[in-house]
């Protein structure tokens, strides 16, 4: 099955970079996809506890789903990893 995730914060590559990087350690997740302009996540799964999964992973990094709140922290952690991400490149 698949599934598309509307994140926040996504602004760019780094960012793009990073939740690629992070999210392709999930090993029941494949065919990951990220689009920038459209801040969504798509992926595919086997059962619902993978998107929880995902969303949680997406949260910690600071790119909480479009049905979270979007906190300081999260924007706070979003830029970070957006930085480790181009830096990474």
């Amino acid at each position: 099955m698949t599934a598309a995730i509307i994140v926040q914060n996504l602004k760019c590559g780094g960012c793009a970079n990073t939740i690629t990087n992070k999210l392709s350690e999930i090993n029941t997740i494949s065919n990951l996809s990220i689009n920038v302009e459209e801040s969504k996540v798509t992926f595919n799964y086997n059962k619902a506890a993978d998107i929880i999964l995902v969303k949680e992973t997406l949260r910690a990094l600071g790119y909480p789903s479009i049905d979270d709140a979007n906190s300081l922290t999260a924007k706070a952690k979003s830029f970070v990893s957006c930085a480790t991400g181009k830096l990474s490149k």
